[in-house]
C-alpha cells in the first residue's frame, strides 16, 4: 500500500490556540486539499495522525469532534481527494499515554492497521512533537511551514528539538509536488523490468 501520513493542525488547516471546538473554526489551509487529491490520484492513501487533546480537556466531546471530521470530509470531497482514517490521541497532557506525540504510538497503529513498513512512509507535520513521533516510528519526517514553525530563511538549521533528516518545505502543497516529482524521477531511473526505487528509502 502506498500511504502518506500528515498531522493536522498546522498542515492540512489552520492551528487555533484554543483548539477547534467548532465545524466553522475549521480553516483549511490554502493549496492543502488539493495537494491530497494529487496524492489521491497518484495512488496514495492519506491518513491523518493528530493530537487532539481538547477532549481530555474538556473543551469539546466526540460529537463535535464528528462536526468538525465531517466538514473536513466533506471540503476533501468538493477537491476530489479523501482522507482513509483519522488517528487521534484524545488524552490530556498529564495522562501519561503511549499515543500523545512525540510518543511513536499513533503511528505504529497505523503500521499495524496498514501492513505497512513505516520505514517506507513519509510523514508530513507541521510541529517538532509530531516529526519526533513520525522519526521514532521509523517514518521519513517532513516538516511543513504553517505549523509551529512560520519561517525559515534559506540555509538556517530548525530550532532545537527536531529529529534529524527532516525535509522542509513551505506547505502541503509544495511538500506533494517535490515528492511527486521525486517519485517520478525514481521510476523513470528504474532499471528495465526491475520496480521503481522506493522514494527517501
Amino acid at each position: 500500500m502506498k500511504l502518506v501520513i500528515v498531522d493536522r493542525d498546522g498542515t492540512l488547516n489552520y492551528r487555533r490556540e484554543s483548539h477547534i471546538q467548532t465545524p466553522e473554526q475549521w480553516e483549511p489551509i490554502p493549496g492543502a486539499l488539493d495537494a491530497v487529491a494529487r496524492l489521491n490520484q497518484a495512488g496514495y492513501h492519506v491518513v491523518i495522525a493528530a493530537n487532539l487533546s481538547g477532549l481530555g480537556r474538556g473543551l469539546y466531546d466526540m460529537d463535535a469532534l464528528n462536526a468538525v471530521h465531517a466538514r473536513m470530509h466533506r471540503a476533501l470531497a468538493q477537491a476530489g481527494g479523501r482522507i482513509e482514517a483519522v488517528f487521534f490521541c484524545p488524552h490530556a497532557p498529564d495522562e501519561e499515554c503511549d499515543c500523545r506525540q512525540p510518543k511513536p504510538g499513533l503511528f505504529e497503529q497505523i503500521g499495524v492497521r496498514y501492513k505497512v513498513d513505516l520505514k517506507q512512509v513519509h510523514a508530513v507535520g507541521g510541529s517538532a512533537r509530531n516529526l519526533q513521533a513520525a522519526a521514532a516510528a521509523g517514518c521519513v519526517p517532513h516538516l511543513v511551514l504553517t505549523g509551529d514553525v512560520t519561517g525559515l530563511p534559506a540555509g538556517q538549521p530548525l530550532p532545537p528539538g527536531f529529529p534529524p533528516g527532516v525535509r522542509v518545505h513551505a506547505d502541503l502543497a509544495a511538500f506533494v509536488s517535490a515528492f511527486l516529482a521525486e517519485e517520478e524521477s525514481a521510476a523513470a531511473l528504474a532499471a528495465p523490468g526491475q520496480p521503481p526505487a522506493a522514494v527517501g528509502a
